[in-house]
């Protein structure tokens, strides 16, 4: 197995008895162990314990003379794959090893499953006949069949991911896993756990061993959302696994190829955050290998109408979707700070309002049309300061959303430093003056 495993394309690591595996077992992650019953220092059955207490992922496969078909079966109940009975021929362990990968690939697809119908609030589908969404479109029909690294630059809530599930369904990997992941949403000592994987006990509340999305999304695609809210730390670390096509689960001293497209997306002006030595360089020119770039809402006004129409469809589940004609006005009128987002959340306000038959305007928030007066208000009282028209933006996006500094941050196209830092510097004005 030594010398012709490694042939058939697996990477063995060899252990003369049951200590010498369990002490391996503490410092790496296996796929598969093959364990022989009877072994100096710790028989079969305690290494395949062990095994399933650090990493219950782990298949088990046992090795057994004639006369010991009982004790194989004891093992199967401890949570061994299956057994092998000695003398064994090679085709017959290649068979068995390609049915455990068959295994963990549809755990992975199951995992990764599970991860996408966490997220997803209807089919993915681009609406939008404007010319900068058919640019859009033309691009994804380009990018798609390729592994190319993409990355999709847009506005908070101009639909991002809608992009990268597009350049995956219309790519080879489209029957393989799709995963996303919101980069700034994740605290900064969870992040490498959540791509790379960690094994037990590697970190303080590491009670059990996880599988990284990087390893979920194999043979797939996945979608670094928010990128540039990557800490510094870990965009050495993504580097490096894009530029080797390697990760290493927290805590383990062994790498593991992983063979995934790397689509990301951000908010940010990365070649501001580079000067500002926010971000890496390298890192930048390795995922801007492909640029998309998504137009905010209220430079695709002639798209709100299908929008809000097929949203409104999503909503009602087949019943009939119509919009009045003054809803249709109203909304070609606003400005859409928020995006597709937004309005999504317009029409979900609309609906809960008017369950069935045409959406009127009486049916948009109340808010709605306030913040069209609000900005006919504004151009009354003629040329503004820069200052004021920063702080003025600054306040509508905090009331827009409740007063939460980080979502207003995401929505102002800024980093919750930078609002803090605004609001301080206003702060003290007020009080010299």
């Amino acid at each position: 197995m030594r010398l012709e495993l490694p042939r058939l394309g697996h990477t063995v690591t060899v252990c003369p008895d049951g200590l010498t595996a369990i002490a391996a077992l503490d410092k790496n992650t296996y796929d598969c162990i093959i364990v022989d019953l009877d072994m100096p220092g710790k028989d079969g059955i305690s290494v395949i314990a062990h095994c399933k207490e650090i990493s219950p992922e782990t298949e088990a496969v046992v090795l057994t003379g004639k006369s010991t078909t009982e004790t194989a079966i004891a093992a199967l109940r401890h949570g061994a794959f299956d057994y092998l009975t000695k003398p064994c021929k090679l085709i017959e362990i290649q068979a068995l090893l390609n049915r455990v990968t068959e295994k963990r690939q549809l755990q992975q697809k199951y995992r990764a499953l599970q991860h996408q119908v966490l997220r997803l609030e209807g089919a993915p589908q681009l609406i939008g006949k404007t010319p900068g969404m058919q640019k859009v479109k033309v691009l994804i029909e380009k990018v798609a069949p390729t592994s190319s690294t993409v990355l999709i630059l847009g506005e908070t809530g101009t639909g991002k991911e809608l992009v990268a599930r597009a350049l995956h369904d219309n790519s080879p990997r489209a029957e393989n896993p799709f995963v996303a992941i919101n980069c700034g949403a994740l605290p900064e000592t969870l992040i490498e756990s959540e791509l790379f994987g960690h094994r037990k006990g590697a970190f303080t509340g590491a009670d059990d061993h996880r599988t990284g999305l990087f390893e979920v999304a194999h043979g797939g695609t996945i979608f670094l959302d928010e990128i540039g809210e990557l800490p510094k730390s870990m965009q050495a670390k993504l580097l490096r696994v894009l530029e080797s096509g390697e990760i290493r689960r927290v805590g383990e001293n062994k790498s593991v190829t992983v063979d995934v497209r790397v689509v990301c997306a951000t908010h940010r002006d990365l070649q501001a955050m580079v000067a500002e030595e926010e971000f890496r360089e390298d890192l930048m020119y390795r995922i801007n290998t492909f640029e998309i770039n998504l137009p905010p809402l209220r430079e695709r006004i002639d798209d709100v109408p299908e929008l809000a129409l097929h949203l409104l469809a999503r909503h009602r589940r087949g019943g009939k979707a119509e919009l009045a004609a003054d809803t249709i006005e109203a909304l070609r009128g606003h400005i859409w700070p928020g995006n597709v987002r937004e309005l999504a959340n317009v029409i979900e306000h609309a609906t809960i309002l008017c369950d069935e038959g045409p959406i009127h305007r009486e049916h948009l928030p109340q808010h709605f049309d306030s913040r069209q007066l609000q900005g006919a208000a504004k151009q009354r009282r003629g040329i503004m300061t820069l200052r004021e028209m920063e702080m003025e933006a600054i306040i509508e996006a905090l009331e827009r959303n409740d007063g939460s500094k980080p979502k207003a941050a995401g929505q102002l196209g800024v980093s919750l430093k930078t609002l803090y830092n605004k609001l301080n510097s206003a702060s003290e004005l007020e009080k010299s003056a």
